[in-house]
């Protein structure tokens, strides 16, 4: 198609507070497992203060036995030892119980792993994923000429994962880290408060540079997703295109743009992690800051005999640096919050797409066509300052054949694609059996029309899955009835497992006209009372032509057929032939009126007899 729409419409500007909202309702949808892992990782707090109270209250045991003078041990919950215990035993069992808590943890910490992972990648991201390949399957092809395969095979791949980190990177984690810090805040506060306020007094530092940071690395994670688009556009159609790169022997260039391509990528992401090493030893550096006063006036503390050693001091050094720990992860909260708000930004582009083409309120589930339809004044263009076709009005019969042809560009295929409804007009209407198509249920409608293409797709499936693709339900014999329609049951009898055989990528091993019969037989499974043929036999040598065409004479009997062509071999047979000029119906006939007439199908006509050294009667004005 000579046009392309414009990719600024599909273009949207989420605010941050909007991902917010977004992400927080995607996670809300899961709600019971967060819950569940959040209730673990609260399980796992308690029992890491557990251990640390085992720990001061075994010091301060071990001390006052030394020097009796000393605190007495405070016990927690009111338990006391028994009285003939020794502090050996006690402290024997403090030990066996800081094991058992240690065991617990780590059974728990398996737990919570588990638990996580199945809400993230057994659940979120399949769902996830299925919503935007739905999306995807129902949005028009506009949406797909804007947008290239290997933006959208990462979309459904790589950005749904990036996705799922603000639940388990920003939203569990956050609040996690919420959870720990107040808690430990409350009982470091509990073992003294000023000690408190002097520790946590480099807090405010880290919180702005966490901001500072934040909005740093956000368009560098945006620019990394687009770079890592065009790499993968480049590797896909390298492989696609290694036949051609083969046969110019031009391995050494595309080495070459792989690897700058791979360059920028790499260089983009060493930018980010330039940012994020900084950043990192930053928070660190003043978070080694509490420590620091929290040794020097902490020290002060019990060289004063205001804190206790064990349940006090050590106690504290333990949360201070748990807490330290948690204000530290902030940095990879923040590094989840940029990746995932890139990745989301994609993921909503596609979920929020506009449906251009969809089924109006009430619409009619058409019974059987009898394949007439009628353009009234159509006029279509992918741009809004550009139209493709312009001003177009004809009427085909039902069991009329009918032939459209035009230089490159002219508006071929757009017309062809407005039949089946993949675009709707601008202006005028498109009837079916004199009901307009936006009337019409839009599957019930489709399932109507056979579809043909110059190049047809067929899937790595076996031969009769490729036929029943649009009817996965078609028995047996329906499926070889329409092989033999086609011309093609002889040729897949000849192959390996003849209906069974599984299909290479594409079809690739089997020949143009193999693959055009089997598509052939696809559309014609259905018994579509409307044929579409976008130029079958563009690519195919004049044998295969003949074949094909063989296949077309029959399969077009009965059905109203529109067939673009440039060689004549199909059009000359027409009942009616559509000449198009830059998007305007210039001329309709049949072929035996129009080769009588001077323009470019009168001299398409006597250049392809001429080719072909075959002049059968052409009455010259």
């Amino acid at each position: 198609m000579s046009d392309s729409p414009s990719n600024k419409q599909y273009e949207r500007q989420y605010s941050s507070g909007e991902l917010v909202r977004r992400l927080l309702a995607l996670a809300w949808q899961f709600r019971g497992d967060c819950l569940w892992s959040l209730a673990q990782s609260l399980m796992l707090l308690l029992l890491g203060l557990a251990g640390l109270q085992l720990l001061g209250l075994v010091i301060d045991v071990i001390r006052h036995a030394l020097d009796p003078s000393q605190r007495a041990p405070v016990y927690p919950f009111g338990w006391m030892p028994p009285p003939g215990w020794t502090p050996l035993h006690i402290v024997t069992a403090m030990a066996l119980a800081i094991v058992v808590q240690a065991m617990l943890r780590a059974a728990l910490t398996y737990q919570y792993n588990m638990t996580t992972a199945r809400l993230t990648q057994g659940k979120l991201v399949p769902d996830l994923r299925d919503r935007v390949y739905a999306k995807l399957q129902r949005l028009s092809f506009r949406f797909f000429d804007v947008h290239g395969s290997s933006s959208i095979f990462n979309r459904v791949t790589g950005d749904v994962q990036n996705t799922r980190l603000f639940v388990d990177g920003v939203v569990l984690q956050g609040v996690n880290m919420v959870l720990t810090l107040a808690v430990y805040l409350v009982f470091m506060w509990r073992i003294h408060a000023m000690l408190t306020v002097a520790c946590l007094s480099v807090t405010v530092g880290l919180w702005w540079v966490t901001h500072y940071y934040s909005g740093r690395l956000r368009p560098g994670y945006l620019r990394n997703r687009e770079l890592y688009d065009s790499l993968v556009l480049l590797f896909t159609e390298s492989v696609r295109g290694m036949q051609t790169t083969k046969g110019f022997a031009a391995e050494a260039h595309q080495i070459r743009r792989f690897e700058e391509a791979n360059s920028q990528v790499s260089n983009q992401q060493r930018r980010i992690f330039h940012d994020l090493s900084v950043f990192t030893p930053i928070t660190q550096v003043l978070s080694q800051l509490s420590l620091v006063i929290l040794f020097a006036y902490g020290g002060w503390l019990y060289v004063q005999g205001r804190i206790p050693l064990g349940g006090g001091l050590v106690v504290f050094a333990g949360l201070m640096q748990q807490f330290n720990g948690q204000v530290a992860n902030i940095t990879t909260i923040a590094n989840s919050v940029q990746q995932s708000f890139t990745a989301a930004r994609r993921v909503f582009e596609v979920l929020d797409a506009p449906l251009e083409v969809q089924n109006r309120p009430n619409a009619i589930v058409p019974a059987r066509l009898t394949g007439r339809l009628t353009f009234e004044g159509v006029t279509f263009g992918y741009l809004p300052e550009a139209n493709v076709l312009e001003n177009v009005s004809f009427e085909a019969k039902p069991g009329q054949v009918v032939g459209i042809f035009g230089a490159t560009g002219a508006g071929k295929s757009t017309l062809l694609s407005l039949i089946p409804r993949f675009y709707d007009p601008q202006h005028g209407r498109i009837l079916a059996d004199g009901r307009d198509l936006r009337d019409l249920d839009l599957d019930a409608y489709r399932r109507q029309i056979g579809i043909v293409y110059q190049e047809s797709f067929l899937f790595s499936n076996t031969v009769a899955a490729n036929i029943a693709f649009g009817n996965p339900h078609a028995t047996q014999a329906q499926i070889e009835q329409a092989a033999r329609v086609a011309s093609a049951h002889e040729f897949i009898m000849e192959l390996s497992h003849g209906y069974e055989t599984v299909l290479g990528e594409s079809g690739v091993d089997l020949s143009g006209g193999q693959r055009q019969r089997l598509a052939l037989a696809r559309a014609l499974l259905l018994q579509p009372p409307i044929l579409i043929l976008d130029d079958p036999t563009a690519s195919v040598d004049p044998k295969t032509e003949h074949e094909i065409v063989s296949a077309l004479r029959q399969a077009m009997t009965g059905r109203t057929a529109f067939v673009v062509a440039n060689r004549l071999s199909l059009l000359r047979r027409a009942d009616v032939i559509l000449v198009l000029e830059k998007g305007r119906l210039a001329r309709m006939g049949m072929h035996d009126e129009l080769v009588h007439v001077p323009g470019i199908y009168r001299e398409t006509a006597l250049l392809q007899l001429m080719d072909l050294t075959e002049r059968p009667a052409v009455a010259c004005p």
